[in-house]
């Protein structure tokens, strides 16, 4: 039996990550849970799945579920942490095999970090820590001999496709498709009127309002191109976006003998869940099988760069490199939740982005301090331009 701990467990991928669980009874054992603030619903989770420990980074939220676990037989002997220092113990669990990383954002970057440190194999949809720190992460993965599972969708599909045929000078290309998502025909004078409950509404996929709105904007597809990068060691210049309305090609690998593999199946996120948890084995899932005669056909078109400028913005600090990647990331963070708030429109998110891009100091070969420091100087700045008027970014 395989013993997983999940960081995030009440987002969506945690969600999907337990049903994956529940569905394939007897292999797994919950371990640890971590969430921000959701003491209802990782409530709910100790009494299914009967963790030895969980964590609510809100330490006011984690004193209401100790108090509820108290009183409940079988819960009482879990123990309840809180803070970034209970994250991090869920995450380095002496008990656990997996650490499941479903966190958000850059609060996932420390706890990522001690999990490798503690010599934890890692089932990893977190894409912003390598948009952040990939250097410093892969290195740390490398030298603890420990093996990093990707869930997001696309990436996830790489790795499939490489299995087998891990010789990179044999590579010639990775194609990672993007679904164009809710606003692929949308006229660009048309964003400006886009509204949070139209870019939340993706075509194809259910997921977190963090990566929804990143993926109205095509910002997800710049960090994935980041994550591939670091995760397979290819240059970015081997890296290619196309987008495929149908999200049934997941992502492709052409190598130098002109042969193409590509990863198929259906849009849910609990088959790279399970795989990445069962690997290098596969197992039955309940999801519908892929039916190609119903599909009918499958389409590709150009990434149309001057409609999604976040993705422009995410390759130039991918070739900048050093800092400049967690600048972007950063401050995408607080602009996604400034849109989702109601207080910046849709096309500020890439006006506010370049503008703190612009004015950042690039450190080079950064040590994780350097990381840290620029994460938060990005926030900061941003926050100070969403009070601001959009007129001058």
């Amino acid at each position: 039996m395989k013993r997983i701990s999940i960081l995030g467990s009440t987002g969506s991928i945690g969600r999907k990550t337990l049903q994956v669980i529940s569905a394939l009874r007897g292999e797994f054992e919950v371990v640890g849970l971590a969430a921000k603030t959701s003491v209802d619903l990782i409530e709910q989770q100790v009494y299914q799945f009967h963790p030895r420990q969980v964590s609510l980074t809100d330490e006011k939220c984690a004193e209401i579920l100790k108090e509820r676990l108290k009183s409940a037989t079988d819960a009482k002997d879990v123990e309840v942490l809180s803070g970034e220092e209970g994250l991090i113990k869920i995450a380095t669990m002496e008990e656990a095999d997996l650490v499941l990383s479903a966190t958000v954002g850059s609060a996932g970057l420390i706890p990522t970090l001690e999990a490798i440190k503690a010599h934890k194999d890692l089932a990893f949809v977190n894409k912003e820590v390598l948009v952040m720190s990939g250097s410093l992460v892969m290195k740390a993965a490398a030298e603890n001999h420990i093996n990093i599972l990707p869930i997001d969708s696309e990436i996830s599909a790489i790795h499939q496709c490489l299995e087998g045929n891990r010789r990179r000078d044999e590579i010639r290309r990775l194609v990672l498709t993007a679904s164009g998502g809710p606003f692929r025909q949308t006229a660009i004078e048309e964003l400006s009127k886009a509204t949070v409950d139209k870019a939340l509404k993706h075509p194809n996929w259910n997921m977190g309002s963090k990566v929804t709105i990143d993926s109205a904007t095509l910002m997800n597809k710049g960090f994935e191109v980041i994550e591939a990068k670091w995760l397979f060691d290819v240059e970015l210049s081997q890296i290619d976006i196309i987008i495929h309305p149908e999200s049934t090609i997941h992502s492709m690998v052409e190598f130098i003998d002109g042969s193409w593999i590509a990863q198929l199946g259906i849009a849910d996120m609990r088959v790279p869940i399970q795989y990445a948890l069962t690997y290098p084995e596969r197992r039955p899932t309940s999801t519908p099988p892929l039916n190609l005669i119903s599909i009918g056909a499958l389409t590709f078109e150009k990434v149309d760069m001057e409609k999604f400028p976040c993705l422009r913005l995410a390759l130039t600090a991918a070739e900048i490199g050093g800092t400049m990647p967690t600048v972007l990331s950063g401050s995408d963070e607080i602009v996604v939740q400034a849109f989702l708030e109601g207080k910046i429109g849709f096309l500020d998110i890439p006006k506010i982005i370049e503008k703190v891009m612009s004015i950042h100091n690039v450190k080079s070969s950064p040590g994780l301090d350097d990381i840290l420091i620029a994460d938060n100087w990005a926030k900061q700045v941003t926050k100070e331009i969403v009070g601001l008027s959009i007129v001058d970014c």
